[in-house]
């Protein structure tokens, strides 16, 4: 990371990532990848979110059907627009789009401080991955250094506080991060056992920072792979 008339500019690693070119296509409402070799594997939120599925139908009857559209329609604007300005900021770009709602302005002005200050040395953004041993593919927010250490780096909005972790978010959020280190380390040899999740959480001031081990959640990702292959007959 340098300084450039006192704007952080983040540093970028000249590493050689050969391109996996993936293809996405949507079946039944569930996405999956096809790779270069001919597999066809479920997108890796698409199975962490079939675990989701009964607690999801609950809140909806609890709030009311059109309650819940409207809160899921703002979460999905929120959480991609947000992701972007993190992405172009990473870039070293600067963000000028005029019809970006304040909200989402606001929260990602949350989790800048801790990109400014923590994250550097960026290997890869928005990189499609895939691991024929999990039988996963998937596209991670960024691979690179977060307090020197190479990580998984996700960020994440949320309208509650992931403290404590109450309705197993954090341990969704973190094994899904486990799945990306496994497939970048499959496609590039390069281990990563650094998990952090940033999220910007509303009527906080500051973000919600949690770092955690590849080691602690993989085994737990491969039960849900694996139940999630057995209910829908892709074994």
């Amino acid at each position: 990371m340098i300084l450039t008339n006192g704007v952080i500019m983040f540093n970028h690693m000249d590493v050689d990532l050969p391109t996996h070119t993936l293809s996405r296509i949507t079946e039944n409402n569930k996405r999956f990848y096809l790779t270069p070799d001919g597999g066809k594997y479920p997108s890796i939120t698409t199975v962490l979110g079939w675990f989701s599925r009964q607690g999801i139908m609950e809140w909806r009857k609890r709030v009311g059907a059109e309650e819940a559209n409207k809160i899921t329609t703002q979460a999905s604007r929120s959480g991609t627009s947000v992701h972007q300005m993190a992405e172009d900021h990473l870039n070293n770009i600067e963000w000028k789009n005029k019809k970006t709602m304040p909200y989402d302005i606001e929260s990602f002005l949350k989790i800048k401080p801790t990109l400014d200050e923590r994250v550097d040395n960026i290997y890869a953004q928005e990189k499609p991955l895939y691991s024929d041993h999990l039988g996963l593919a998937g596209t991670v927010d960024v691979i690179g250094e977060f307090d020197s250490t190479l990580s998984v780096i996700d960020f994440k909005t949320s309208r509650q506080s992931m403290i404590g972790d109450k309705y197993g978010k954090l341990e969704k959020y973190f094994r899904q991060a486990a799945g990306y280190a496994v497939m970048f380390e499959e496609r590039y040899k390069m281990p990563i056992n650094s998990l952090v999740v940033i999220a910007a959480i509303a009527g906080k001031d500051e973000p919600e920072v949690f770092t955690s081990k590849r080691d602690f959640h993989i085994a737990g990702l491969i039960d849900m792979v694996k139940e999630y292959k057995q209910h829908h007959n892709q074994i």
